[in-house]
């Protein structure tokens, strides 16, 4: 009988500990797993705004004739950083270097419109004079009116010149459409400010 009873005991507390495990597992690790996740992501968003706050107080760029033409000069591996015109916003910063990495496998194309290498520049800018067939031209001229911009920046500046020279490899190279090469000038503005400008 006491056998019997010790079996039906071991039993129950078998029981138990698989009901304990559960709960468990239920109550402590489905939130661990939840919260783990969250301070994956929480560090991404905080290098972003981190990032943000030093172009933004720390800009360089300039919309000057005499800065566009100090590019020539700068090291390669020197940054030109910040707004031209507006001060850079947070949420239409964001929104912009998101969009961007659909184009990540484009050399060519900056993934942070507020962070250019000098040489990167300089390289774009020397494609801008770059002579497009009838076609080509079309495509190029279509961005031009359809752009928030209507062109490669607000005023004619060094994102002039960086994002036309940009606008005719994307279109030589690439085979860029009129539509995609819009697309990739209202990502990359450089102007500052929470909404695109209107000219």
């Amino acid at each position: 009988m006491s056998n019997k009873k010790a079996k039906q005991t071991k039993f129950l507390i078998i029981i138990l500990i698989i009901l304990g495990l559960g709960y468990l597992y239920v109550a402590i690790a489905k939130p661990f797993n939840f919260s783990l996740n969250t301070k994956i992501e929480a560090p991404v968003k905080g290098v972003l705004a981190a990032k943000y706050e030093q172009l933004s107080q720390n800009g360089n760029s300039s919309c000057s004739g005499d800065f566009t033409n100090s590019i020539s000069n700068m090291p390669d591996n020197a940054r030109i950083m910040g707004s031209c015109c507006s001060p850079m916003s947070y949420h239409r910063y964001s929104e912009q270097v998101e969009g961007l990495k659909k184009y990540k496998d484009i050399k060519e194309i900056s993934p942070d419109p507020y962070d250019i290498e000098a040489g990167s520049a300089k390289r774009l800018m020397a494609h801008y004079d770059d002579n497009l067939t009838s076609e080509q031209q079309k495509a190029y001229d279509y961005a031009m009116e359809h752009s928030h911009e209507k062109g490669p920046c607000c005023c004619k500046c060094w994102r002039w010149f960086v994002y036309g020279g940009l606008g005719k490899i994307l279109i030589q190279e690439y085979g860029f459409t009129g539509e995609q090469l819009t697309e990739v000038w209202n990502l990359s503005d450089g102007c500052g400010g929470d909404s695109e400008h209107h000219h």
